[in-house]
């Protein structure tokens, strides 16, 4: 299949922008979809959909790249055959207190994880993020006031 696209291709330029986003768009899928082969799955076709259909004239190609990420990680989260996987046994973390911490993390629904790491983790505004996920700025605020709330429950009974 040929790719199509609305802007030239510069191997250099590609080269680059994957090397400059690929780990921050891997962690960010991680932190959605919570299965490292989906991650990597996700990010890829994200940078597919960057050669494909990304308009020539793009300001900040990472932006762009994380917000096709994001809706790209929400659909797959819709796909009736996806299970919510446990927390990887490859995912470093240096003492068992970081490990239960992660697992509490973990078991987040999907949108308020997609909330917390975009907000902390990648620094972007509630308007930026509701901007990539399709929703209000008052309900990233919620997702993130609700997260926050469980994670204060779930790290305090530990």
């Amino acid at each position: 299949m040929a790719l199509t696209s609305n802007r030239p291709v510069d191997r250099a330029e590609l080269e680059r922008l994957i090397t400059e986003n690929e780990n921050r768009l891997y962690r960010a899928a991680l932190a959605i979809l919570g299965d490292p082969q989906e991650a990597e799955d996700a990010v890829q076709d994200a940078f597919v959909k960057y050669l494909e259909k990304a308009p020539a004239d793009l300001e900040n190609p990472g932006a762009w790249l994380m917000r096709v990420l994001v809706n790209g990680c929400k659909s797959r989260l819709r796909l009736a055959w996806r299970q919510v996987a446990e927390l990887p046994d490859t995912l470093p973390a240096p003492s068992p207190e970081e490990r239960e911490e992660l697992v509490e993390l973990w078991s987040l629904p999907p949108e308020e994880r997609c909330a917390i790491h975009l907000f902390y983790y990648e620094g972007y505004s509630t308007d930026e993020i509701a901007q990539m996920t399709g929703v209000a700025p008052g309900t990233v605020r919620s997702r993130l006031s609700r997260a926050r709330e469980r994670l204060r429950k779930l790290l305090s009974d530990t």
